[in-house]
């Protein structure tokens, strides 16, 4: 497996782990949707999380929330809402990111949360 692959598999798994701290539920995790991938789908409360994990081992090239683009936060959309019909949840829905830089011996997580904003 790829650097890449690895690195973003162990960023979701840090992620998984600080949500379920902060009192999240886990409800899926890679949940597809057409061409949509949403990293993992959270609930706290009245509130269904819908985070996109953004991993990088250095923070040189830009914060790793800055690259998500509009049209993966488009198809992001469409895959919570498919979720949220699917299982009948009557959740209000926040779209959270998630930055782990992974280049020190302790990762620095940053929860971003209402990140962006569905129309």
């Amino acid at each position: 497996m790829s650097d890449h692959y690895n690195r973003g598999v162990s960023g979701e798994r840090l992620a998984v782990d600080f949500l379920i701290s902060k009192g999240y539920t886990i409800l899926a995790q890679n949940y597809r949707f057409q061409k949509a991938e949403v990293d993992i789908l959270a609930q706290k409360d009245t509130y269904l999380a819908a985070v996109e994990v953004k991993t990088r081992s250095t923070a040189a090239f830009g914060a790793p929330e800055e690259f998500l683009k509009p049209a993966q936060i488009q198809r992001i959309i469409k895959a919570v809402d498919h979720f949220v019909v699917s299982n009948n949840l009557n959740l209000e829905v926040r779209f959270d990111i998630i930055a782990i830089v992974l280049s020190s011996k302790t990762p620095s997580i940053d929860h971003i949360e209402n990140a962006f904003y569905h129309f």
